[in-house]
């Protein structure tokens, strides 16, 4: 598979006539799919273009978008190839189903969250902005690459999470802040989950 082309497991919906919405890159968690993470088309960017592509490594049974070590430490070396390889990807179905370069918006949970960041930081030219969902941070150190300023990024991760901690919310954000990107945190209370109830506020902030 060369992520320079779409032989890759992924959906497409094009966009509906009069949808205003930017369109979406959706980007599942540790073992689910590219069917994952469709519905919050309706709630987030309604009639919106959707490329929701699955992650190509197996933990086991379970895809993922990269490799890691073990629970909660990158492969970063494996990561940064797989982000390369997802960009690619992206661009390749960006010309291919008509939608302008570098106006996607990915959504991604958990894992998916991790390689939007790293698409952020290390490939920002495919994304307009990013939801960050369940986050944590993908590079120790903070790529090389050219200023975020525009992109406006969502960072809501849950208080009581075990995995996306306090301090990896606060790490994000800053990496993200100094490379100059528009980021709002929409906390909430529950642990390792998407919150339904912010929705509307994401969706808001989209707009």
């Amino acid at each position: 598979m060369s992520g320079a082309t779409l032989d890759r497991p992924h959906v497409f919906v094009p966009a509906e006539e009069g949808a205003a919405g930017p369109p979406l890159l959706l980007l599942h968690g540790t073992g689910g799919d590219e069917r994952d993470l469709l519905p919050l088309r309706d709630h987030l960017s309604p009639g919106a273009a959707v490329l929701s592509p699955r992650g190509t490594v197996m933990e086991g049974p379970m895809p993922r978008f990269f490799r890691r070590l073990r629970e909660g430490v990158f492969d970063e070396d494996d990561l940064r190839a797989r982000t390369d390889e997802l960009a690619d990807f992206v661009i390749a179905a960006s010309a291919e189903h008509g939608i302008a370069r570098g106006s996607f918006v990915a959504v991604g949970f958990s894992n998916g969250a991790n390689i939007a960041s790293a698409l952020l930081l290390r490939r920002p030219e495919v994304l307009a902005g990013a939801v960050l969902l369940a986050a944590m941070v993908p590079f120790a150190d903070v790529p090389e690459g050219p200023d975020l300023a525009g992109r406006r990024v969502v960072v809501s991760n849950g208080e009581r999470d075990p995995m996306a901690t306090a301090w990896h919310t606060g790490t994000l954000v800053a990496q993200l802040r100094g490379r100059g990107a528009d980021v709002t945190e929409l906390p909430h209370a529950g642990g390792h989950q998407l919150d339904g109830s912010l929705l509307p506020q994401v969706a808001a902030l989209l707009r």
